[in-house]
């Protein structure tokens, strides 16, 4: 490098900005090359041109245009004055103001796109009485649930002659004290017309009714319920409702209709009362 003499790329290294930029300036004569080889079209910079490339970058973060910044160095001085700076200051003021009010609005867009999301998920039921046949045990994981309604609790329904309700009707309950991944204590029911003879795996009781429960639509496989609950149970709370008893995950679509686990439909079910 020929400290007296940098060609077009070595000055655009060492000031920061692209060729396409220099090429730019020197056309709207901002900053021309010192010298140009007449027989090869090359450019070539000084080093004394380095603190003016300097100067445009600063001016151009501190918001004056490129006719701005030409104004001021065809002018005695190439640093601008206290009134250009007061006006400047001003401008940036209205900017603010404008940006401001521009973020009060989108936020209030994405707030009332939230809710009407919130909504489309989430909706206010009754739970009718129901006769459940249930089954209690551990699941590894909740990739494990469709294998183990399909090889256990399936084969020992039918076993006992369970007749299931038309349109049929399933959900979990989670019976851990505390969030775990793996080894998850669960109750699985099973909606029925009449109860059969308790066996070593399944027993039969009766569901009350639930006068007020909070139900959001899941998608996606069981794994994300937790992301679900977490919006759920922050609703509930701004909505001023009283949990009464652990959510029931309904199983509306699954493995055993959809292949996608994304496609997975799950209603989880919150009895609830007005606090």
């Amino acid at each position: 490098m020929n400290l007296q003499k940098l060609s077009i790329g070595e000055f655009s290294r060492l000031c920061g900005v692209t060729v396409k930029t220099l090429r730019h300036y020197e056309k709207i004569g901002l900053l021309k090359a010192e010298q140009t080889d007449r027989y090869t079209g090359y450019r070539y910079y000084s080093v004394g041109q380095l603190q003016k490339m300097l100067a445009i970058r600063q001016l151009k973060e501190l918001g004056f245009s490129l006719e701005d910044i030409a104004s001021l160095f065809r002018g005695s001085s190439h640093f601008p004055d206290a009134e250009m700076l007061a006006l400047k200051i001003r401008e940036t003021q209205d900017q603010m103001l404008v940006l401001n009010n521009r973020q009060m609005r989108l936020q209030a867009l994405l707030d009332s796109r939230k809710n009407q999301e919130t909504m489309q998920k989430i909706s206010i039921q009754s739970l009718p009485a129901m006769t459940v046949a249930s089954y209690k045990g551990i699941l590894p994981s909740y990739s494990e649930l469709g294998k183990l309604c399909c090889e256990v609790i399936g084969p020992e329904m039918q076993r006992l002659g369970c007749e299931c309700t038309e349109p049929g009707l399933c959900f979990t309950r989670e019976l851990n004290p505390e969030y775990t991944p793996t080894n998850i204590a669960i109750e699985y029911c099973e909606a029925v017309r009449s109860p059969k003879t308790d066996s070593e795996l399944i027993t039969f009781y009766d569901l009350a009714p639930v006068e007020t429960a909070v139900c959001f639509k899941h998608y996606g496989p069981y794994e994300k319920l937790y992301e679900s609950y977490c919006e759920l149970f922050e609703y509930v709370q701004q909505a001023g409702y009283e949990v009464l008893e652990a959510p029931r995950a309904v199983y509306i679509d699954g493995i055993w209709n959809e292949d996608d686990p994304n496609k997975w439909l799950t209603i989880i079910q919150l009895p609830v009362k007005k606090a």
